[in-house]
């Protein structure tokens, strides 16, 4: 991969292109995976990517880890009121279901964060958000020595929810509801490897029931664990 490190974070990016090209044509290939109607951004879904067992496993393992989630800005208003924690890397059933998430994206292990396991109680949201780092935001420069941008975000749904508790990008006009098992796919960057401000979204507060989800961001450049929250 062509190893440029720009200064801002929002410049055009030949490496994030090269890396959405790949990814893009790798998911289209896949006769599994379906692509989500929307002209302004990458998103996709591939049903069943994650096992009953696996999933009822995967939710065993975020309650006995989770903590109130915090945000890189460091502030705590309310904004994200969900419970989160990084799963253990030498887990085998951890490292069954981020190696196939992997193998999905065609993206080498070593670009991506670990794997997060996410729980919304009934009430619980995460306001309107990106995952790609913005420019001039106070943490750019550790993310950017730690792996760089996050280009592809992959989430998969471990429970059906009963009410509320969708995936909304308002900008796409597209609400992902919470589906047992699902993967969905998105690349956080446009074409020209800048990021795509349309990929900004939501986690709708859950109306009935409890969301778990477990997701992996992938970083333009090999990842270390630097100032993750």
């Amino acid at each position: 991969m062509n190893q440029e490190w720009p200064d801002d974070a929002e410049l055009p990016s030949q490496a994030r292109a090269d890396m959405g090209t790949r990814v893009r044509q790798r998911l289209s290939r896949n006769p599994m995976i379906s692509r989500v109607p929307t002209e302004r951004a990458e998103m996709f879904l591939r049903h069943g990517l994650v096992t009953p067992k696996e999933c009822t496993e995967l939710i065993r393992k975020i309650d006995a880890g989770c903590k109130p989630s915090k945000l890189f800005s460091g502030t705590d208003s309310g904004y994200r009121t969900s419970s989160s924690c990084n799963l253990d890397i030498y887990d085998p059933l951890v490292i069954a279901v981020t190696k196939r998430i992997d193998a999905l994206m065609g993206i080498e292990g070593e670009y991506g964060e670990l794997l997060q396991g996410q729980r919304y109680n009934e009430t619980q949201h995460y306001h309107l958000h990106c995952d790609y780092f913005p420019a001039k935001v106070h943490y750019w420069p550790a993310m950017r020595v730690s792996g760089g941008q996050r280009c592809w975000t992959a989430m998969a749904y471990l429970c059906d929810v009963e009410e509320g508790g969708e995936t909304q990008f308002p900008q796409l006009g597209v609400a992902i509801p919470p589906r047992a098992g699902t993967l969905l796919i998105w690349n956080n960057m446009n074409a020209d490897g800048s990021p795509n401000h349309d990929t900004l979204h939501a986690a709708l507060p859950v109306t009935k029931g409890v969301k778990y989800v477990v997701t992996r961001w992938y970083r333009e450049r090999p990842w270390t664990p630097r100032n993750k929250p």
